[in-house]
């Protein structure tokens, strides 16, 4: 097995004991669900502009839906898992490398919204329930791991489209991935190719979104819980 299959599944194998822990206490699976929910509220609220605009609304959306929401992603990780040696050895190296970015991104926000949760269960979550999670859960350097991580998927999709021909040869491995268990995969990254595509650059979407993330990180590590002005300080929670 190659490096990159062993470090892919090494990231998988995280992200199924993070899933095994919320199987086994289920208030705590569903905290989890609910915390996602409010996190993809706080995301379609900070990037109101953004969903609403005819250039950057599909990435937006797509950052959303993939890498923010709720959505079970049990499966695209099953499919991930059981072939992501003939993976490794179907996909060009450029796209195996997005994919162990991915993995890495999804391995660290699951323990970190694991961690959350365990703060958040039996309370409403509100915005002073969030900051105190958010503040017993993780640091700021786990936090800046987690935005430069999710900038570059987006930056790895954008520089993927510069390369027609690879569009190309992930056209022609539909039928190769349906037949290796990988549908999901596949319909992952050709979403986000095209939606990357379609922008015509992307340097001013992750900008916009990478400094926006870290003033919002910043904010919710440096402001008290127990202050009177937490909800002004925090305006974009739900």
């Amino acid at each position: 097995m190659t490096a990159d299959a062993r470090s892919i599944l090494a990231q998988l194998e995280v992200v199924e004991r993070e899933r095994a822990a919320r199987s086994m206490d289920p208030a705590l699976g569903d905290t989890v669900v609910a915390l996602k929910a409010y996190q993809q509220r706080r995301f379609a609220a900070t990037y109101g502009d953004l969903l609403l605009s005819p250039r950057y609304a599909p990435a937006a959306r797509f950052f959303l839906d993939e890498l923010y929401g709720p959505r079970d992603f049990s499966s695209r990780d099953a499919q991930f898992a059981r072939v992501v040696p003939a993976m490794v050895r179907l996909f060009p190296a450029e796209i195996v490398s997005t994919v162990q970015t991915l993995a890495d991104l999804h391995a660290l926000s699951e323990t970190l919204d694991t961690l959350m949760a365990r703060w958040l269960q039996g309370r409403t979550i509100d915005r002073r329930a969030y900051v105190d999670a958010w503040q017993h859960a993780g640091d700021m350097a786990q936090r800046e791991r987690q935005i430069a991580l999710t900038l570059k998927v987006g930056s790895d999709l954008d520089r993927l489209t510069r390369k027609p021909l690879l569009r190309g040869a992930l056209h022609m491995m539909r039928g190769p991935a349906r037949a290796a268990g990988l549908p999901a995969l596949q319909a992952f990254l050709e979403v986000g190719f095209d939606t990357f595509k379609a922008m015509g650059g992307a340097a001013e979407f992750l900008s916009t979104v990478g400094g926006r993330e870290r003033a919002v990180a910043r904010a919710l590590f440096s402001t008290s819980v127990d202050s009177a002005s937490v909800e002004a300080a925090l305006g974009q929670l739900p």
